[in-house]
């Protein structure tokens, strides 16, 4: 099955340099419990899908979608730095996918907030496609969500 495709969307920003052509961008979030305690997983590869970086961050207690949100905002802002001219993001999260396309509405007001973190982050890109891909598609960023939360359980012991 082929990840769903948004159309290109165009942002209003004027500065086209970049560093790189096309960034591709898979995140997670996983929450122990829900809510409980989560971690976030972010992988950067380039269209050749060599890994650029990775990165894992913990989330404290959450639910599993603010997780999900937090996880593609915290991407959203360390890929501006690569100040790509087009970015390809992949979420497991039908919901926070649908909320973003517009087809489902975000009733949760923590939800709200982190939707429309999102869209604005968002404007920082010429081009972005935004995907649905199934979870066996997105299990590097997955296994780091999951182990931000396993080194955060360690440290505490």
């Amino acid at each position: 099955m082929r990840p769903q495709e948004l159309p290109y969307i165009n942002s209003p920003r004027k500065d086209n340099s970049s560093d790189i052509d096309e960034l591709f961008i898979y995140t997670d979030g996983a929450a122990q419990g829900n809510p409980g305690e989560a971690g976030a997983g972010i992988v950067f590869t380039d269209a050749q899908g060599r890994i650029i970086k990775e990165e894992k961050y913990f989330l404290g207690k959450t639910t599993n979608n603010v997780a999900e949100y937090k996880a593609l905002i915290l991407a959203l802002e360390k890929a501006r730095k690569f100040k790509p001219k087009q970015i390809k993001i992949f979420l497991d999260s039908e919901l926070v996918v649908r909320q973003l396309q517009g087809e489902y509405k975000v009733r949760n007001l923590g939800l709200k907030t982190l939707n429309a973190e999102v869209r604005h982050l968002l404007l920082n890109f010429p081009k972005y496609i935004i995907n649905y891909i199934e979870r066996e598609k997105n299990k590097r960023a997955d296994k780091l969500a999951k182990e931000a939360i396993l080194e955060k359980a360690r440290q505490a012991r």
